[in-house]
């Protein structure tokens, strides 16, 4: 926990750490192998209240809704294992998610991943093959992140957007002249108010899951 600890102060430090997110990525799935995938399914909604919802931005519902009622549908990218992606998507009322799938057999994990961790030019593979899979013009798509990791992801659709951005990607918005909106200073926060699953945020949710899990009876 403590190891987890110190990771998470160095991402509010520095940002994103492509060394950190694979330790963090390897000592979570260590945790994971054995656990049953019921239960994390179960789990899900719990995990949902207890670590995930209070750090949503207030509006992201409202953004969200913008999108849908125009007839877009949305979706979620994220890092996260795929069933805690799958409640996030559900319970904020969008389309489906995208997530890492963390191996299992017969109902229980591995401690494996199927494929590799969605993050960095993986979000944009996977967002690639879900628009030819729904039919869907990038090129009249938005993107949404916080990280210039999600760079790749942002630069395969039409409509990027930089959501309270680090500063590499703050940087390549505005050479680009993508929309720059941080809402940590509280400036267009009344209209606007998405908080992009950052990968710091959605691995201590892979952590915390599977930690809950372990201190089940």
């Amino acid at each position: 926990m403590a190891w987890f600890a110190v990771r998470q102060l160095r991402f509010v430090a520095r940002g994103e750490n492509l060394g950190d997110i694979h330790a963090i990525r390897d000592r979570a799935l260590l945790l994971s192998a054995g656990f049953s995938v019921a239960d994390m399914v179960a789990l899900g909604d719990e995990i949902y209240d207890e670590f995930i919802e209070s750090k949503i931005w207030p509006g992201t519902r409202a953004i969200a809704e913008q999108h849908l009622h125009a007839g877009r549908r949305v979706w979620l990218v994220t890092a996260t294992p795929l069933e805690v992606a799958a409640v996030m998507s559900r319970r904020l009322g969008l389309s489906g998610a995208l997530g890492t799938t963390v191996e299992h057999i017969e109902g229980l994990y591995t401690g494996q991943l199927v494929g590799e961790i969605l993050h960095g030019s993986a979000k944009a593979g996977a967002v690639r093959i879900l628009a030819r899979d729904q039919g869907l013009d990038l090129a009249e798509c938005w993107g949404y992140s916080d990280s210039h990791n999600d760079i790749p992801m942002l630069e395969a659709v039409g409509h990027p957007v930089a959501i309270n951005p680090d500063r590499r990607l703050r940087r390549h918005a505005k050479d680009r002249n993508w929309p720059v909106y941080d809402f940590r200073t509280g400036r267009r926060a009344a209209a606007f108010g998405l908080k992009a699953a950052g990968v710091s945020g959605v691995l201590w949710g892979l952590w915390r899951s599977f930690g809950a899990l372990r201190r089940r009876p």
